[in-house]
């Protein structure tokens, strides 16, 4: 019953980022995938760390498998403010959090204060939520 409310939750109240998330996946569709509690995970074979679209979750797979498990639970966590925040999600936690990792004037922050990734609000409350549901770590740096 669980399960179906996840999904059933997703695909009404969180069905933008889902349906983002959903579209995007399919560029990644040879690669390898796997279930993480209720998420779908795709692994890509670039640059670029991870993403958190509703239940789709796409993150790096030339990274160690530390990085990999910790990452899991991170992006778990987005997942989880998806089936909290529905449609707000994009607004609230998806464009913060790219502008965050990407924008170059964060980045060159980040570098210069040694400020971590994860201190930012949508990233800090990810880690919590993922790490609260799942029981494992998440990322610190």
């Amino acid at each position: 019953m669980k399960k179906f409310l996840h999904y059933l939750i997703q695909f009404t109240w969180g069905l933008p980022q889902n349906l983002a998330g959903f579209i995007l996946t399919r560029k990644y569709k040879n690669y390898a995938t796997e279930k993480f509690f209720n998420s779908h995970i795709y692994y890509h074979q670039g640059e670029w760390g991870g993403i958190s679209l509703g239940m789709f979750i796409i993150i790096n797979g030339n990274r160690d498998d530390y990085w990999a498990s910790t990452t899991k639970v991170h992006e778990y966590g987005h997942t989880l403010q998806s089936l909290i925040l529905g449609p707000l999600y994009l607004f609230i936690i998806g464009i913060p959090s790219f502008i965050w990792c990407n924008a170059k004037k964060f980045v060159k922050m980040r570098k210069d204060k040694n400020i971590s990734y994860f201190d930012f609000y949508p990233e800090k409350r990810a880690n919590y939520l993922g790490q609260r549901a799942t029981k494992l770590p998440a990322p610190t740096k």
